[in-house]
């Protein structure tokens, strides 16, 4: 089928880039790219219970626990965003 798309353009920059480096023209890169994203498997947020049944989200990893203390000591503080990079 022959449509018109407009594109952003780092989008078409981009699509241009995968189409020279796997040697397709723009319309059969731009078509691969759609379908391997109709084929993706949808991604869904982890979420877990706690013994009680509260759900919550995961541990991030980072080791960082935030306690009741800490969200007191926070609230008491003047936000400075540099302190949670």
């Amino acid at each position: 089928m022959r449509t018109t798309i407009t594109l952003d353009d780092n989008v078409h920059e981009f699509a241009s880039y995968y189409a020279r480096a796997r040697g397709l023209t723009l319309s059969a890169a731009i078509d691969e790219l759609i379908r391997k994203a109709q084929d993706a498997p949808e991604r869904k947020p982890e979420i877990v219970f706690s013994p009680d049944g509260f759900p919550m989200f995961p541990p991030s990893g980072t080791g960082r626990v935030i306690t009741d203390e800490r969200v007191k000591q926070l609230e008491e503080e003047e936000f400075e965003p540099q302190k949670f990079a």
